[in-house]
């Protein structure tokens, strides 16, 4: 590529690799290697395409914090066709591999990649990606934000997989890390209890895991913004404290920066929220959640209509299947609201309301959004549904979350939520 060289390392010969002692993380933290992309019939002059590509792709995931990415000088020793990956695996003992392909369709270069397990070959996610020649920087970029907001989604996932099942006393710190995001995403009371269990459990057998410190963080946001308990302000307080302590550990990990950021917005302190979520997205430019809170944040700043949905766009871009994507569907909605276009409005408050795991405060955006587009019958549904899963759910409750500064439409949503019963 244009002001790059690579090096060209010899390949090497499986056949009689000796076998390796694990050398896996003791940690339990997940591995990473990433293989030279294969050359379908791409003309000579274009050959080297393939390894410039997945450079890049290797580069911008070395810069992801969960993750233990092995260096270039290793992972693209291994080339040719077919590659044997669980042996791959051992050899370099990983967990995970990353391969791809290229070939030629026309003018059109086409890009497959895919991640498997290293010690079983199980494929756990693919993608195909297609440009035309002339936009090979285009591709270049979507091919790196779509791996690495795969990888922050399908890796975590496979990994408590993996524990689930296991005695919570024979688990590992990043074990029991990855058993706590599956049952913090589950944004229930009893998911978060058991969530903040097991990031307490990656804590205590690693004091300085800074992932572990976020995670309690989050959950003690959860028990803020949603009410689980009756204290709000003690979670408040630890969200900002655990959040602090995760970002003291490891000051370049979004999730830290992250969830620093929601700790501020629990405080109504909106200026603060957005810049740590806003350093969130530049440490990690692939970070969908970060863009997804950067956009709800600028809403209840009362920012413009353009400037939210081209952040929750980017968000929705980089993770079509992120477990908050109701929040990103209810950001564009209150978007929408904000700007008096309540058709719209309703429609993205549906899809929100909708989405798995969505929470009571959703419902109420899709209760105010249907009544505000003359769509009263879709509005009484959700507030049935709403009541059920949430019988104490109330103006307060809704307002206390999502500390809107433009007067008008706050006014606006206390009138619609009060003619619905919500004082």
């Amino acid at each position: 590529m244009h002001g790059r060289g690579f090096r060209l390392v010899p390949k090497v010969e499986l056949a009689g690799a000796p076998a390796k002692p694990d050398l896996l993380d003791p940690s339990g933290k997940p591995s990473l290697a990433i293989l030279p992309f294969q050359p379908l019939g791409l003309p000579p002059e274009q050959v080297l395409l393939s390894e410039a590509l997945a450079h890049e792709v290797l580069r911008a995931l070395s810069r992801l914090r969960w993750v233990t990415v092995i260096a270039r000088g290793s992972s693209f020793r291994f080339g040719g066709a077919a590659p044997d990956l669980q042996q791959i695996g051992q050899i370099l003992s990983v967990r995970y591999i990353l391969t791809g392909a290229l070939q030629l369709e026309g003018r059109t270069l086409v890009i497959s990649v895919e991640l498997v397990e290293a010690a079983s070959a199980r494929l756990i996610w693919t993608e195909r990606f297609s440009r035309p020649l002339s936009d090979l920087a285009e591709l270049q970029y979507a091919i790196v934000m779509a791996v690495a907001a795969a990888l922050e989604l399908h890796i975590p996932l496979h990994e408590a997989q993996l524990a689930e099942g296991k005695d919570i006393a024979r688990l590992d710190a990043w074990e029991s890390y990855h058993l706590g995001l599956r049952q913090m995403f589950r944004f229930t009371a009893d998911g978060n209890l058991r969530a903040a269990g097991l990031f307490a459990r990656a804590v205590e057998l690693e004091p300085g895991f800074a992932r572990a410190h976020a995670g309690l963080s989050f959950t003690s946001f959860q028990d803020a913004f949603l009410r689980y308990g009756t204290d709000r302000d003690t979670a408040v307080t630890k969200a900002r404290a655990e959040a602090e302590t995760s970002y003291d550990l490891d000051p370049l990990d979004p999730f830290a920066a992250f969830t620093l950021g929601r700790s501020y917005w629990l405080t109504d302190e909106m200026d603060s929220a957005a810049g740590w979520l806003e350093r969130a997205t530049e440490l990690n430019p692939n970070y969908a959640q970060g863009y997804y809170s950067r956009a709800l944040v600028s809403v209840l700043m009362t920012e413009t209509k353009a400037a939210a949905t081209e952040v929750v766009d980017q968000a929705l871009r980089l993770s079509p299947l992120d477990p908050l994507l109701y929040g990103m569907y209810g950001t564009r909605a209150l978007s929408l609201i904000q700007n008096e276009d309540y058709q719209q409005a309703a429609d993205w408050a549906d899809r929100a309301a909708s989405s798995p795991h969505a929470h009571f405060i959703i419902g109420m955006v899709a209760i105010a959004a249907n009544s505000l587009a003359g769509r009263e019958a879709r509005a009484k549904e959700w507030l049935k549904h709403t009541r059920a899963i949430r019988p104490d759910a109330s103006a307060g409750l809704f307002f206390a979350a999502f500390p809107l500064r433009n007067n008008h439409m706050r006014l606006l949503l206390q009138s619609v939520l009060a003619q619905h019963g919500f004082d």
